[in-house]
Parts: structure tokens; C-alpha cells; sequence
């Protein structure tokens, strides 16, 4: 009789593992509460605009293709994508503005209208950091389950590119001095939720990534890929169950057995956890059983960001803007203190809009557009009482939209979706609203970390942005080649 695996959440850590398990040969069913798959990688639509819900960045997309490839498909074959030249197009409150790509020599010319003197520096940024994903890649493919793990060479190969006493903003402080540039490669620390004067050193490799492998747009977007793997899935023999909630993970003593749902008990050999792990630990498991990862521990953790939301559909193009847009404020520090410590709003924030239909006409009516608005503010918090502030708010977000170009934007609009922090905890199922999960500090990396298989309890496994590797699609789709590959081993099984 074949061994049985359940997974909790269809978002795209869920769906990779969900291939990997059933190539292997196990018969694997998915809960998912929502009427789609992708969790936040899923669709969003209306009057015949269509958006994706949360990731719209694709990078790095060579460990999907392994996936695919590994279950005997093309990515590229599955799901047709482009790669934007420019990759995205950065204003600054300060003054100026970058167009960025992957083309080096372009690059190297771009900077050089903004700051000359730092130009050459780019290409020194490049090879630092090439030296430093390829010395640390190995730890991005391997599970750390406990401090030993910490003592493997491969780590300690990588320990002097680290450089853990130094934030990231201060690793680009040593390659540009022009403060703008400091953020034009720094920004990305916002894929975890955290800003860059706290976020560790390591996470340069994010931005190199962009500029190394560039950046794509799967048509249809992100939520292209998940929809793809679902059907993958299922002609793999998975068994995908929407509209169908876990109530709780059963267990029998210390062992995970299964998931309650409304229509009944679903065992299983191995359960995977593929929902966010803070709302899964105080929603799906009985207090009584956890013993690290309790209520009070969880409330004094670390939390990512949240994002106030715009779903644009407007009339009418938006050629100003490029396919990917970025605003960075004049006073960013601040910004992001507002966010990180004061829980506070501010009425000059830095924010992104993604201009799809520049690239893809699928998501939009004939002589429309349809756009995609990203607000980094804090995750819920008493400070701010979104059921009150979030009609203000819009309007300040419209404001800050004239400064990429969008002066009429209002009058424009023909299709309008918002989403606050508190919809992305009561409808998504997001731990205090913070979008990226758990924040990537040093005490919350690697074996300090929630581990990929969980320590609370024997035959229960993490995936998703939760566990190691940490956030973004790249190492969400990692965290389930890690994981998988430990359940596998659990269980006597070959990938």
C-alpha cells in the first residue's frame, strides 16, 4: 500500500513539494482552504482585469526549472515568461531616477548619470557577490536542524563573506557613496519585509541575483506558475481538495497522524505544513502540545512588514511607467522607522506599482490597464486602526502615485480593490498581517529558524517562507526540495 502524505495549504511551497512527494511515488493529498491554489501566489480578478495577489517579481528561475525538470517537464514549455529589459524603473524622492538591467555595461552607463564616480564600483559589487552566492548557495540547499549543523564546512567556508556585524546598508555603503545608489541596491531587503539598516550583510545576494539572472514575468503572472504546478500535481495523481479548510493537525502522542476538516479526518504518514507558521502553530495546533514554539514565544518574535494593497483596474494606458516601478522617499530611514518601530503611518512613503500590461495584454480589457499597487507599512498593531485610517490612507497613496506620473489616476479608475494588513490576517491567514513571515534576522536564520522538520514533532515538515530558507519564491521553492528530501529519508523513500 503506498505511504501517505498530507499537505496543509496549496501556496507554491505546498505545490513543490506536492510534485516532488508524487514523483516519488507517494499518494499525496493538498487541503486548501481558499477556491484557488497559490496561496498568496494566487489570482486576483474582476470586471475583466486580472492581478496577481502577492508575488509579482520572478527571479532566479533556475530552481524551478529543476523542479519541473525533475518531474519530466519544462518550465518554459508550461509556462511561457519574458524577461524585462529594463528589469524595473527606480524614482527617487531625492531627485533622479535609475532604469535598471541586467545589461552591465548599460547598468554601469546608468549609474553613471546619477553618480559618475561611483559607476566602476558596480562591476566590483557583481564579482564580490558572485564569489559570495557561490560560496554560500550550499547553505541555502541544506536543512540546519540544530547548532551543530552550524559547525559544517560549507558554513564555515562562508563565514568571513558574511560579515554578521555589518547591516546590509552598510555593505553598500562600502561599494557607492551616493546615498541613492546605497538604496537602489539595498531596497530588495523589502522581498523579506525588513529594511536594509537592519537586515544582515548576506542579503546583497538578493540584488545581485537580479542583475546576474535578471528578472521575468511568467504571462498571466506569478500566480501563472502556481496554477501551472496545480495541474502538474494532478496529473501526477495528486489529490488537490479546495474549499476545504485543516481544522486542526491530529496527532497521536508526539507523532503528526493527519488533519481534521469540516467533512472529516484525513491521515497520513507525514504531514507538511505549507500555511504561515504563526497562524498555523495558534490555529491548527492544541497549546497544550507545543512546548517551544508556544503562544507567548510566538508573540515576541520578530515580524516582517505588512503591505497596504491597491488592485488597480484603469481605463486607458499608463505608458509613464515602466513594468516594474519603485519610489523610493526622500527620507527613507525615517520611513522605515515608521514602519519597523513606531507602527505609525506616514503620509510620504516609499511604495511600488507594477505596470503588467506594458508586458502582457492577458490582464487587461482591450484600451485598459491594469496595475498593481504595494505599500510597505506596519504589520497589525494597535497604533493603527485600519477600519478608520484606510480610506485616508488611499487617498495618500493616490498622492504619493502622481510622483511616477499618475497625476489623473483617479478619475481613471474602473476597477478598485484594497487590502489592509487586516485582510491579509482574517482572509489569508497571515500571522499579524506581516506579509513576508517571520523576520530574517540573525536570530531568526538557520537552525534558529522554524526547522524544515519540525522539532516539535515527529513526521510534521515546514515549507514556505516561515522555515529555512526564508522568504520570496526562489527560496520558498528551495525550502520544499529540502524538505521533501527529509520526509523522504524519514520514511525509507528515494526522490
Amino acid at each position: 500500500m503506498a505511504q501517505t502524505v498530507l499537505i496543509i495549504g496549496a501556496g507554491p511551497g505546498g505545490l513543490a513539494a506536492a510534485l516532488l512527494l508524487a514523483k516519488a511515488g507517494l499518494q499525496v493529498t493538498v487541503l486548501e482552504k481558499h477556491a484557488r491554489v497559490g496561496g498568496r501566489t494566487s489570482l486576483l480578478e474582476g470586471d475583466g482585469y486580472r492581478f496577481d495577489l502577492g508575488p509579482t517579481f520572478f527571479l532566479y528561475p533556475q530552481i524551478l526549472e529543476e523542479i519541473f525538470a525533475a518531474v519530466g517537464r519544462d518550465l518554459h514549455r508550461e509556462v511561457p515568461m519574458k524577461q524585462l529589459d529594463p528589469q524595473y524603473r527606480l524614482v527617487f524622492g531625492a531627485g533622479g531616477e535609475l532604469r535598471c538591467t541586467s545589461d552591465i555595461e548599460r547598468m554601469v552607463a546608468e549609474i553613471a548619470k546619477l553618480a559618475p564616480a561611483d559607476a566602476p564600483a558596480f562591476r566590483r559589487f557583481m564579482a564580490d557577490n558572485r564569489v559570495k552566492l557561490a560560496k554560500f548557495a550550499p547553505c541555502l540547499q541544506m536543512p540546519f536542524l540544530g547548532w551543530t549543523d552550524l559547525a559544517q564546512g560549507r558554513l564555515l567556508a562562508v563565514l568571513p563573506h558574511l560579515k554578521p556585524w555589518k547591516s546590509l546598508h552598510a555593505e553598500l555603503a562600502g561599494y557607492f557613496a551616493d546615498p541613492r545608489l546605497q538604496l537602489a541596491f539595498t531596497f530588495q531587503s523589502k522581498y523579506l519585509g525588513m529594511s536594509p539598516f537592519q537586515c544582515p550583510s548576506l542579503f546583497s545576494i538578493l540584488s545581485f541575483l537580479e542583475y546576474e539572472h535578471g528578472i521575468w514575468h511568467p504571462i498571466g503572472g506569478c500566480n501563472a506558475l502556481t496554477s501551472a504546478m496545480a495541474r502538474i500535481a494532478t496529473d501526477l495523481g495528486v489529490t488537490l481538495r479546495l474549499n476545504e479548510p485543516a481544522r486542526e493537525i491530529l496527532f497521536a502522542g508526539r507523532r503528526a497522524v493527519g488533519a481534521r476538516t469540516a467533512s472529516g479526518d484525513c491521515r497520513a504518514d507525514a504531514v507538511v505544513v505549507n500555511a504561515d507558521f504563526g497562524h498555523a502553530m495558534t490555529t491548527l495546533v492544541p497549546a497544550e502540545l507545543r512546548r517551544k514554539w508556544t503562544d507567548a514565544v510566538l508573540a515576541h518574535k520578530r515580524y516582517s512588514c505588512s503591505t497596504f494593497m491597491m488592485y488597480l483596474g484603469v481605463e486607458g494606458p499608463c505608458d509613464q511607467l515602466e513594468h516594474h516601478n519603485i519610489f523610493v522617499t526622500r527620507d527613507y530611514r525615517r520611513n522605515l522607522e515608521d514602519i519597523e518601530d513606531r507602527h505609525v503611518l506616514t503620509d510620504d512613503p516609499s511604495f511600488y506599482v507594477e505596470n503588467p500590461s506594458r508586458t502582457d495584454d492577458t490582464l487587461a480589457p482591450p484600451g485598459h490597464t491594469a496595475l498593481y499597487v504595494l505599500v510597505p507599512v506596519s504589520h497589525r498593531h494597535p497604533n493603527i486602526d485600519w477600519s478608520r485610517q484606510r480610506a485616508a490612507y488611499r487617498q495618500v497613496v493616490l498622492r504619493q502615485l502622481a510622483k511616477v506620473g499618475l497625476a489623473d489616476l483617479e478619475r481613471r479608475i474602473r476597477f478598485e480593490r484594497i487590502i489592509t494588513p487586516d485582510e491579509w490576517e482574517a482572509d489569508s491567514g497571515i500571522y499579524r498581517g506581516a506579509t513576508f513571515n517571520l523576520a530574517h534576522n540573525l536570530g531568526q536564520m538557520l537552525h534558529l529558524r522554524p526547522r524544515n522538520r519540525f522539532e516539535e514533532f515527529d513526521r510534521l515538515y515546514l515549507v514556505g517562507g516561515g522555515t529555512h530558507p526564508g522568504s520570496g519564491l526562489p527560496v520558498i521553492f528551495e525550502s520544499a526540495r529540502i524538505s521533501t528530501r527529509l520526509l523522504l529519508d524519514d520514511l525509507g523513500r528515494t526522490a
